[in-house]
């Protein structure tokens, strides 16, 4: 019965600091901003990208997805959660797509 407790208890601990993940930052939203402008060269759609981001992705996997952006080749481990970002956001930015 305590093994029990001690696994949900460290269970909880680990989804809560997970669920903490700093959001981007204001420089990695420019920098995300500036790096789909290159690309895009759609103000419409990168600014609204780069807001979402806020809402989809922390920090760290913000740097996956600018290197990714910049012509990094993307590590396979990140393939499904990219792919998801890419579809969320562009539901919410391209709704229609």
């Amino acid at each position: 019965m305590k093994t029990a407790l001690v696994i949900g208890l460290l269970l909880t601990g680990l989804g809560a600091s997970a669920a903490m993940a700093a959001p981007p930052s204001t420089e990695q939203k420019a920098e995300f901003h500036a790096t789909c402008m290159g690309i895009a060269q759609d103000e419409t759609l990168c600014s609204c990208k780069a807001e979402a981001t806020a809402k989809l992705i922390d920090s760290d996997f913000m740097t996956v997805v600018i290197a990714s952006m910049g012509g990094k080749t993307l590590d396979p481990k990140y393939a499904v959660r990219y792919n998801d970002y890419v579809a969320h956001s562009n539901q919410i930015c391209k709704p229609n797509y």
